[in-house]
């Protein structure tokens, strides 16, 4: 087992039918089984006592299964911050921050306070925590922290402990759950967010989505395209890799992000003295890598093996962050004291406040049961994780065999629908950075080719999980578009100028809550 306190990297800079539309006013509820749920009056009210006082919270309820509106019913808390201007509104603008798991109530007042003036005068900001996710009865699997780990590297001496391991964070959560767990899936989230629409009165809303934010907003896309007036995809999952492949995305764009970690290293060995040549960098890495499989570096009472430092992909995407941890653990290998410092595990925004009876593996819940609700594409044979994990070891050695080792979707319950095929025309605009780690550029571009209708904007040698209102070059195009309606004609490249100061984008990752901490520089 990997070391807790340093198990994988977050990246520096920072996974059917569809709800009839609405009906003439004269229609009977029986013609609209929906309308229990769209005609609700949300009863806005202060979000917590430590919460500002301009976001207001109100819970909605929706059918857990939309084929079965009059059948069993959940949760689903929303949050809103008014726009600045009545009469600069345009309409509402939702948000969602990535995960899956990620909880959204607060986004009207963190990521709000960063978005311009010009589009909070415009649009009515909402949150929502996803079916499933913190206030919107939240899931369980009673986890232990070492169950809600994902990162496994393969081993042959350990793949009956990752099988076993597997297998009962899927019977834990089926013992917990039950048939709930089939539901909490991106589709039956796109169903609620149309309710949102409908309760809120809006014809069609306009969206934010980060990381997997920007599935839901494709599949809402799919789903609901008449609904549809401006959807900002940022940081984009491929709809053709859910999800199995957006976890195996990773290993694929760590290694040109290595190469290029590795040229710049190089040019700076009087700095770093990690090799003068780019193949001298990869060396001295894989000579570390290889010493500390052997013989674990100690730093500060914490051992790192050779598979913990593999495991720090995200680092490499972040140039002079990874050539200082690189050459810092090279020193605590020597024997000399390093300089890393730890952080919380995560570059997410400031925690929430955390309400009374959400669970404390509710992320980790929430992310397996839409991974493994969203797609039927998961093998079922154990074996063929294990015969992916060799071959991708050898395909992308820095986080092959962690990205296809074996998943509790192995051993989940089918979902209710099968995985939402997205090609549409609709439009949107997906912003992308360059090296992301989480979203590699080959992700974003597959979410371009499946939403004909987007034109996409990429900034070059962009680092990091996230683009918008981080300070990048993307931000103004992309606010134009918010406030304008009007895409670009054709995709669009930009480059943030050097030395240009960007706040590094604070979101969930797309991973689950026990993936443990690693090391930083301070």
């Amino acid at each position: 087992m990997r070391s807790r306190h340093l198990a994988s990297l977050v990246a520096v800079s920072a996974v059917a039918a569809l709800v009839p539309a609405l009906a003439p006013a004269t229609a009977t509820a029986a013609q609209r089984p929906l309308a229990q749920y769209e005609q609700q009056k949300p009863q806005w009210k202060r979000c917590a006592a430590d919460w500002p006082a301009k976001i207001q919270c109100a819970d909605l309820t929706v059918p857990l299964d939309y084929a079965k509106p009059n059948g069993k019913k959940i949760k689903v808390a929303i949050s809103r911050v008014k726009a600045t201007s009545a009469k600069e509104r345009r309409g509402v603008l939702l948000l969602n921050p990535g995960g899956p798991g990620g909880e959204g109530l607060d986004l009207p007042d963190y990521l709000g306070a960063q978005l311009p003036k010009s589009v909070q005068k415009q649009y009515d900001l909402i949150g929502f925590d996803p079916r499933g996710v913190g206030r919107s009865s939240a899931v369980t699997c009673g986890l232990t922290f070492d169950e809600e780990d994902i990162e496994r590297q393969y081993k042959p001496a350990t793949f009956a402990k990752d099988v076993a391991w597997a297998r009962t964070v899927a019977r834990k959560c089926k013992t917990k759950q039950g048939d709930k767990l089939r539901h909490i899936s991106t589709r039956n989230t796109a169903r609620d967010l149309d309710v949102i629409r409908a309760v809120l009165g809006q014809k069609k809303i306009s969206y934010l989505g980060y990381s997997y934010g920007t599935y839901l907003g494709a599949v809402y896309m799919q789903m609901f395209p008449s609904r549809v007036d401006r959807f900002v995809l940022d940081s984009a999952v491929d709809p053709q890799r859910v999800w199995r492949g957006m976890i195996q995305v990773w290993a694929e764009g760590t290694e040109p992000a290595f190469v290029r970690w590795s040229e710049w290293t190089a040019k700076r060995n009087k700095e770093f003295k990690l090799g003068d040549t780019p193949q001298k960098v990869r060396t001295t890495f894989w000579n570390l890598v290889k010493q500390a499989n052997k013989k674990p570096i100690n730093l500060d009472g914490e051992r790192i093996t050779g598979d913990d430092i593999r495991s720090y992909r995200a680092l490499y995407f972040n140039v002079r962050e990874g050539a200082t941890a690189i050459a810092e653990l090279k020193q605590a290998a020597a024997g000399r004291k390093a300089k890393l410092a730890r952080v919380p595990r995560s570059i997410t925004r400031p925690t929430p406040p955390r309400f009374g009876g959400v669970p404390g593996d509710n992320g980790s819940a929430s992310f397996w049961a839409v991974l493994c609700s969203d797609a039927r594409n998961w093998p079922r044979d154990p074996e063929q994780y294990r015969r992916d994990s060799v071959r991708d070891k050898a395909r992308y050695p820095m986080y092959g065999d962690f990205a296809s080792n074996i998943m509790p979707c192995a051993f989940w319950d089918q979902g209710s629908e099968p995985t939402t095929k997205v090609n549409n025309k609709v439009g949107a605009l997906i912003v992308q950075n360059e090296w992301d780690p989480q979203t590699p550029l080959v992700s974003g571009k597959g979410a371009h080719r499946a939403l004909k209708g987007s034109r996409m904007l990429t900034v070059l040698d962009g680092e990091g999980h996230g683009v918008y209102t981080s300070g990048s070059c993307a931000d103004k195009t992309t606010t134009s578009y918010l406030t304008t309606g009007k895409l670009p004609a054709k995709d669009l490249t930009c480059r943030t100028p050097v030395g240009k100061p960007r706040t590094a984008l604070q979101l969930p990752l797309p991973t689950t809550a026990g993936t443990p901490d690693l090391p930083q520089v301070g």
